[in-house]
């Protein structure tokens, strides 16, 4: 499975995004299930108008990727990652991606966020694989 974070959701659904093509591109390519965690969801949501929000809720309930609820077991995983970077004023979000990364032990990651996503560290010394989908 194939971990996706905002950046590249959001480069998805804005046609104007810089990167719009090349998400487009990747996708329609991509021959590896999809995976996010609902927090990725709400925030590209945020950044969406509503008819790019709607196709997004679209695409994900159509099964075009897992989207895995943070449940408030995980909450301890998470202050443990925001703490450990509070350096990098890691968000709610990312700390969730971490979890999810460790808990389906996926390292492999479609973002735009390369700087603190090649910060943090996994499990077992592990890092993650940002993948090139644009230049």
């Amino acid at each position: 499975m194939l971990i996706i974070d905002t950046g590249f959701l959001v480069a998805l659904y804005i046609r104007r995004d810089k990167l719009h093509q090349h998400a487009l591109s990747f996708l329609r390519q991509n021959q590896q299930a999809l995976i996010t965690v609902a927090p990725v969801i709400a925030e590209s949501c945020y950044f969406l108008d509503v008819k790019a929000k709607i196709a997004l809720l679209n695409w994900v309930a159509c099964g075009g990727v897992t989207v895995v609820e943070v449940p408030v077991t995980a909450y301890g995983d998470i202050i443990q990652t925001i703490e450990k970077y509070a350096d990098h004023d890691i968000d709610f979000t990312d700390a969730a991606v971490v979890w999810l990364a460790n808990t389906y032990r996926q390292q492999q990651i479609l973002t735009v966020d390369k700087a603190d996503f090649s910060t943090f560290c996994l499990k077992n010394n592990q890092w993650f694989q940002l993948l090139e989908w644009y230049p």
